[in-house]
């Protein structure tokens, strides 16, 4: 596609570091202990591939009925997200999911014991009277992930309100269905698309601005968001040297790494900085999350217009 161009990014646009912090969208750790974590490739080597999720399908996907286009459940997750951000009085980011929870009258307590990170109940005192609702927490000291996980807690208190929105009886839809909403709901609660579309506009996409203003969502979910939004564009993540996550939002397979993705990827997997490059018509942007013993890289590429193979 013609020859290209890099230039540096500073790490924020604001200055100091990136945060030392991240979390998988599902709440997994990155393995610590792959042998050679944290270590660089030579010039030539080849990338790993290793699990990789490349997607044949649209970013949306939540199976409820087939008389329903995935604009109009995208418009009702945006539209319950911002009703129950605004009943909370929550106007701009970063969401605090924990105060959202309280405010929404949603006790949170720690419970270590539990297996996953975090469950959402209904308890009832000694006393009489109704149940009351609660998000039981484990003890995850990453802020991210407890964000996410109160988060997708309130999304299944919430789901309802999507399924009498779009008239979908819930035992109608597919099985899965109501987790997958709850899981939308908790990218839309900390990533509203009303706010973080114009501020991804505004910045130009850029991830660490992006995660300045929305410190509450680790980097994978900003990244995962940008699916959701209109430019054609592929997702791209990188563990410790291997590709484990490549998506388009566009139909079809996502089409395979080129030359310049590898070497943006390698810039910046190798200098810790990150990278803006052209391919032709595309915009390629990295940025690099690395900690001690951990370095993961995302990257962005996006196509001038639609029509052109991303």
């Amino acid at each position: 596609m013609g020859c290209s161009r890099r230039r540096n990014i500073p790490l924020c646009s604001g200055g100091g570091s990136i945060p030392k912090t991240d979390a998988e969208v599902n709440g997994d750790s990155p393995d610590r202990n792959w042998p050679g974590a944290g270590g660089c490739h030579r010039p030539g080597e080849m990338i790993k591939y290793t699990n990789v999720h490349i997607s044949v399908a649209g970013p949306l996907e939540v199976h409820m009925s087939p008389e329903l286009a995935p604009e109009e459940i995208a418009a009702a997750l945006d539209a319950v997200a911002m009703d129950v951000l605004g009943s909370a009085g929550i106007h701009s980011p970063p969401v605090d999911c924990l105060q959202l929870a309280r405010a929404l009258g949603i006790a949170v307590a720690v419970d270590d014991s539990q297996p996953g990170r975090a469950r959402y109940v209904r308890l009832r005192s000694r006393r009489s009277g109704p149940a009351k609702p609660a998000i039981l927490l484990s003890g995850e000291p990453r802020a991210e992930r407890r964000h996410w996980a109160v988060a997708h807690e309130i999304g299944e208190h919430a789901a309802h309100l999507v399924f009498s929105l779009l008239a979908v009886e819930p035992c109608q839809a597919a099985r899965n269905a109501r987790e997958t909403v709850a899981s939308q709901l908790a990218g839309r609660l900390l990533l509203p698309t009303r706010w973080f579309l114009p501020d991804a506009e505004q910045c130009r996409w850029d991830m660490l601005a992006l995660k300045s203003r929305y410190a509450t969502a680790s980097h994978e979910l900003i990244a995962r968001r940008m699916l959701e939004c209109a430019p054609p564009v592929i997702i791209s993540i990188f563990d410790h040297g291997e590709l484990r996550f490549r998506r388009s939002n566009l139909a079809g397979r996502a089409a395979p790494l080129s030359a310049v993705e590898m070497e943006c990827w390698r810039a910046v997997h190798t200098l810790g900085l990150a990278q803006q490059e052209w391919e032709g018509t595309r915009t390629i942007q990295g940025w690099p999350v690395h900690e001690e013993g951990w370095k993961r890289e995302i990257l962005r590429t996006e196509a001038a217009e639609f029509g052109v193979d991303v």
